[in-house]
């Protein structure tokens, strides 16, 4: 029964979930289920990961978080976890979403990732749990 309750919560947000791990199988990343979220890392996922714009530990995309090792999975898994329950509720429209709240703060002179609101809400777990 518990499956069926959570039936939609991987459905929403499955596009994004499933082109997450396109990108794994891409960049040969090693896959791991954690929790019902698939965690995957590897050298060439540490390489595009650090040399995003904001370099990032690690990344969320659906139910898969790609981070540039097994330490840094485990270090982020908090607040990766509050990005996984984002795309549970927003689903489509996360990534849109998130880019616009980024846009929103750059054009009000804020930082754009560290004012975002879904990474605000990311960061209070990570104060939580002393991070």
């Amino acid at each position: 029964m518990q499956f069926f309750s959570r039936l939609p919560a991987y459905l929403w947000p499955l596009p994004y979930t499933l082109g997450g791990i396109t990108v794994g199988l891409l960049l040969a990343g090693r896959f791991r289920q954690v929790d019902g979220v698939v965690e995957i890392h590897g050298p060439l996922i540490a390489k595009v990961l650090g040399g995003l714009p904001v370099p990032a530990m690690a990344i969320t995309i659906g139910h898969v978080v790609f981070g540039q090792s097994e330490a840094a999975l485990e270090i982020t898994r908090e607040h990766e976890r509050v990005h996984v329950r984002q795309y549970q509720r927003w689903g489509p429209a996360f990534v849109p979403a998130y880019l616009g709240a980024s846009a929103v703060m750059y054009f009000r002179g804020r930082d754009p990732y560290r004012d975002n609101p879904f990474e605000v809400e990311a960061y209070a777990i990570d104060r939580q749990v002393g991070r």
